[in-house]
């Protein structure tokens, strides 16, 4: 099994990990006897939506939301019309007291089309069941989407939780310059006050994305 016709078209088909380890994990979610979310379609939405040229900023998180309706393949997006997980209401509080505005509903997909790359550490888990995939190799991909990134060119490294931040030893030096690095606890209501608040990640990349002599990221939509 190769990649997915999506991810090679994005310029990721490329990295090891779809040769080494995906055939194994497709055929593990085949094997799942309940509902596995993203669904299937979605699975590999974050890289399909932001080519691999196109990344400047990077979220990571962990794994996608474990109820149903909520994941869409984006970390930390949900469909328009979706009430707004827990973990995205705290983002979006951090953002109204970093830039005073947010977005009108949970859908983060202006993020990924300006080049924010939405990522978890892994792409799936079983519907009701945080966590239970995170021990199947996803975040060898993540090491790997984070070393491609790094290597190319300067980039934002938003690492929200401390999986994200493990997986955040595969960044690596840029050809010139250096990263925007920002490690915080997950926006998480376990973690959230641990951290996460009064980051100021938005401002933040903003202003280092101004100081490159880029577009900042329109946050608010």
């Amino acid at each position: 099994m190769s990649a997915p016709a999506e991810v090679v078209a994005a310029g990721w088909g490329h990295l090891p990990f779809f040769a080494r380890d995906w055939p194994g994990i497709a055929a593990r979610l085949a094997s799942e006897p309940g509902p596995v979310l993203p669904p299937e379609a979605q699975r590999f939405a974050a890289l399909a939506l932001t080519p691999v040229e196109a990344v400047r900023v990077v979220i990571l998180g962990q794994d996608p939301y474990p109820t149903p309706g909520h994941a869409n393949g984006l970390a930390f997006s949900v469909a328009p019309g979706v009430a707004l997980p827990r973990s995205l209401a705290n983002i979006y509080r951090e953002m109204e007291g970093d830039i005073g505005a947010r977005p009108a509903d949970g859908d983060l997909s202006h993020w990924a089309r300006q080049g924010v790359l939405l990522l978890n550490t892994a792409l799936s888990v079983p519907a009701g069941a945080a966590g239970a995939h995170a021990k199947w190799g996803w975040d060898r991909l993540a090491a790997e989407v984070l070393a491609e990134v790094s290597a190319r060119r300067r980039a934002a490294f938003l690492l929200w939780g401390a999986h994200a931040q493990k997986v955040g030893a595969a960044i690596v030096a840029p050809p010139a310059g250096a990263h925007l690095r920002i490690e915080t606890a997950h926006p998480s209501p376990l973690s959230a006050r641990r951290g996460f608040f009064g980051s100021r990640p938005f401002s933040r990349v903003n202003a280092w994305l101004a100081a490159q002599g880029e577009v900042p990221v329109d946050w608010a939509g």
